[in-house]
C-alpha cells in the first residue's frame, strides 16, 4: 500500500486539472452517502470536536462493468482549539481501495486532500457563477484553507488583487507571505466592510458562528463563496445576503441539512429549499444556468461531499 504525503499531493496536484476532474465527477458521480457527523464532547471549557466519516465508491451499475472502480473513506477530526497546539483545526486520513478487490491501494494525507478538493470545488463553482472578468478577490479567514482558495480562484479567474482579512492580523500577514509568488498583488486589511464592498469574489473559510458577510454590503455583480461553516449552528453570511443572491450549493441534501448559512434563514422564513437555484450536479450537467446576467449576485455554499474526496484521491493516486 502506497503512503501519499501532503508533499506528494502538492507535487502532482494542479487546480486547473482538479477543476476538470471534479467537473467530470459531478457529471457522472460515484455513490456518496451523507457523511457520518458526530460531536465529541470535550472536558472543561474546551470546545467540542467533530468526527466526520465520509465513504464513497464507484457505481459499476451506472458506469459499466468495464469502469475502473475505487472505494474510499475519509476520517476527519475537526478540533477548533488545535491552534493552541500549533496544529491545524482539520486533520484526518483517506484510505483508497480497489473497487474490484477491496485491496487497500493508498493512504493519503487527509488534511491535504481536503484542502485541495475543497478549494477546487469552489473554483469549479466560480467558473459557473462569478463574472468572467473578476479581478479582485477577498479572502475572509486565514486558516490552512485560505491560501488554497486564493490559488484555486486565481486558476479560473484573472485575479490581480487579493485582500486577506482575519480577526488576528498577524495570521493574515502570514498567509499573504505564503502567496508572494502569485502575479497578483496580495495585501491584508482590517476593514471587512470596505473589503467586501470592493471585491468581485468574496471567499470565506472560517469557523464563525456569527455572520461576517452582511447582505447590506453586497452589490451587483459579486460572487460569494462560503466554505467554512459546516454545522447548522455556524454561519458566515447573514440572512439578507442569502435572500438577495442566486444561491447554489455543492449538494442539496448536505447544504440544506448541515449548512447554517442556509438552515438559519430557512428557520427564519427568509429562505426555502426551493430558493436553491441548483447544485454542482446541475451546473456540470448543464441542467441549470449559473450566472444569468452580469449584475447578478451569486452565492455558493460548500459543505463537502465524499464524491470529491474519492475523485481527487484517485486522481492523485494515478499520478503519484
Amino acid at each position: 500500500m502506497r503512503i501519499i504525503t501532503a508533499a506528494d499531493i502538492a507535487e502532482v496536484a494542479d487546480f486547473r486539472d482538479l477543476v476538470e476532474t471534479l467537473r467530470e465527477t459531478f457529471r457522472h458521480p460515484p455513490v456518496a452517502p451523507m457523511r457520518h457527523h458526530h460531536t465529541i464532547e470535550r472536558p472543561g471549557d474546551a470546545p467540542d470536536s467533530t468526527l466526520l466519516i465520509m465513504p464513497a465508491w464507484t457505481d459499476f451499475a451506472s458506469q459499466g462493468s468495464s469502469a475502473k472502480g475505487y472505494t474510499g473513506v475519509k476520517i476527519v477530526s475537526v478540533v477548533p482549539d488545535n491552534k493552541l497546539r500549533s496544529l491545524p483545526s482539520v486533520v484526518g486520513a483517506y484510505l483508497l481501495l480497489s473497487g474490484e478487490s477491496g485491496v487497500p491501494l493508498a493512504l493519503l494525507d487527509g488534511q491535504a486532500l481536503t484542502l485541495w478538493r475543497t478549494a477546487a470545488a469552489s473554483a469549479l463553482a466560480s467558473a459557473y457563477l462569478s463574472r468572467a472578468d473578476s479581478s479582485k478577490l477577498l479572502m475572509v479567514g486565514a486558516g490552512a484553507l485560505s491560501p488554497y482558495l486564493v490559488r484555486a480562484h486565481s486558476a479560473v479567474r484573472p485575479i490581480d488583487h487579493v485582500l486577506i482579512w482575519n480577526r488576528a492580523m498577524e495570521r493574515a500577514e502570514k498567509v499573504a507571505s505564503r502567496l508572494s509568488d502569485l502575479p497578483a498583488r496580495v495585501s491584508v486589511t482590517d476593514d471587512l466592510e470596505g473589503a467586501i464592498r470592493g471585491a468581485d469574489i468574496i471567499s470565506c473559510a472560517t469557523m464563525s458562528e456569527a455572520p461576517l458577510v452582511q447582505g447590506q454590503w453586497l452589490s451587483a455583480g459579486q460572487h460569494v463563496d462560503l466554505v467554512g461553516a459546516f454545522k447548522p449552528t455556524m454561519r458566515e453570511s447573514d440572512s439578507h445576503a442569502v435572500s438577495k443572491a442566486r444561491v447554489f450549493c455543492d449538494t442539496r441534501d448536505g447544504a440544506l441539512s448541515e449548512a447554517g448559512d442556509l438552515v438559519i434563514p430557512m428557520a427564519e422564513g427568509r429562505f426555502s429549499a426551493d430558493d436553491v437555484a441548483g447544485d454542482l450536479f446541475d451546473l456540470c450537467r448543464g441542467e441549470r444556468a449559473g450566472r444569468r446576467f452580469y449584475d447578478q449576485i451569486t452565492l455558493f455554499k460548500s459543505v463537502g461531499t465524499a464524491a470529491e474526496d474519492l475523485a481527487v484521491a484517485a486522481h492523485v493516486f494515478a499520478r503519484a
